[in-house]
């Protein structure tokens, strides 16, 4: 490595420094120079460009205590933006997200994606884009999707299977013009409890279920997915050896058991929210589909606690909206079955993402790799109106 190259490599370290303290709370030069132990000169030299750029903007002085007055920086709001897409069996989702984790806009929209083409499906997400953006400039696309993802691909995803083979990322990338990034949606989910706050500590199970389960796995802070990424797939571990046929084509899967569409089903219901009026009435049908559906999903959960021995389970999605009668269940079965439940209770938390969860964490992808790789930042075109 050239001298050169060597202080390049030095001034993005420094300033991924800089953009992660900025993103746990706006400071002062001062007190990030306190915060991330550079000199006051280096970060004028560094923050000279992020504020000619955009990126940054620096808010009136203001006195607090002897000295100086401060001028506090933090991320412009008119700046960069990273959007994320969720593509779902049963709804579209976008969501805007500035370089703070601050949400900008959202929007989700109900629809039955299960016999759309994937052209069809890529339309209306770039459509839903375009409307909620406008002219924002944007630092990148995430786009979630409800199955196995390799290198911008859906390799599996037994719900939506003519999503299969479809390069997903590209094609949406192409309508765009914009920098598109494909994930699993429960690694997504999991990220967004990561990112740009943790929100359940650095080792957790995310788990969350529409008509499939998914979860995402969280080891030392980072989604674990595994070589080909199939890891996390808890909606395909068999709990009943000759148990009902899944779509995957095997039988006894944990989402045959407790999927949003079985507990709906077997509750007579048709939508979540008419189900969860139906327990708040003691509705003996809705109550007993609801326990059954926790038992299987804590015989599930049980499986992975014991794999990976994590302390924290959090139930996204529908299973939040559900957490006050599902939990219960799922608690009983894991305090049996999980090894390690003598010497430590696995805790169980509702998510306090919503229905949103996965499409923050599609933005929150982008986001979080534009303050990892700085360089990115510096593609986007200057702000003509700097303050």
């Amino acid at each position: 490595m050239t001298t050169v190259d060597h202080l390049r490599q030095v001034r993005l370290g420094n300033l991924r420094t800089v953009l992660l303290a900025l993103v746990d709370r706006p400071g002062s030069r001062a007190d990030l120079a306190a915060r991330t132990g550079l000199t006051k000169a280096t970060l004028s030299n560094l923050t000279e460009p992020l504020l000619a750029n955009g990126i940054l903007v620096e808010e009136p002085a203001t006195l607090a205590g002897l000295g100086r007055p401060s001028k506090p920086l933090r991320f412009h709001p008119g700046g960069p933006v990273a959007v994320g897409a969720e593509i779902n069996v049963s709804h579209l989702a976008v969501e805007i997200l500035g370089l703070d984790g601050e949400t900008i806009r959202r929007h989700l929209v109900p629809a039955d994606i299960r016999k759309a083409s994937a052209d069809d499906v890529l339309d209306r997400v770039a459509g839903l884009i375009r409307e909620i953006t406008g002219d924002r400039p944007l630092l990148g696309a995430g786009l979630a999707v409800p199955g196995v993802v390799h290198d911008g691909v859906v390799v599996r995803a037994p719900n939506l299977p003519h999503l299969v083979g479809v390069p997903l990322a590209d094609g949406l990338s192409r309508r765009l013009a914009l920098d598109v990034e494909l994930d699993n949606e429960a690694n997504l989910a999991a990220l967004a409890h990561l990112w740009p706050r943790h929100l359940a500590g650095e080792d957790f199970v995310h788990v969350s279920a529409d008509v499939g389960i998914g979860a995402g796995v969280v080891l030392n802070g980072e989604v674990y997915r595994g070589v080909s990424g199939f890891a996390g797939e808890l909606g395909h571990v068999v709990i009943e050896r000759d148990g009902v046929r899944c779509t995957c084509g095997s039988r006894g899967c944990v989402e045959r058991y407790a999927g949003l569409d079985v507990i709906l089903r077997q509750a007579g219901r048709r939508r979540l929210d008419s189900l969860h009026k139906a327990l708040a009435a003691q509705d003996e049908r809705a109550l007993t589909s609801v326990r059954q559906a926790g038992q299987a999903l804590g015989v599930g959960l049980a499986t992975l606690m014991n794999l990976f021995d994590v302390p924290t389970v959090v139930l996204g999605g529908s299973y939040a909206v559900l957490h006050e009668h599902l939990s219960v269940a799922v608690q009983s079965e894991m305090d049996r079955r999980v090894l390690a439940g003598g010497e430590r209770h696995t805790r169980l938390i509702a998510s306090p993402l919503g229905e949103f969860a996965v499409v923050r964490g599609a933005a929150g992808l982008i986001t979080r790799r534009a303050v990892q790789q700085p360089e990115r930042l510096f593609a986007q075109p200057p702000r003509p109106d700097r303050p």
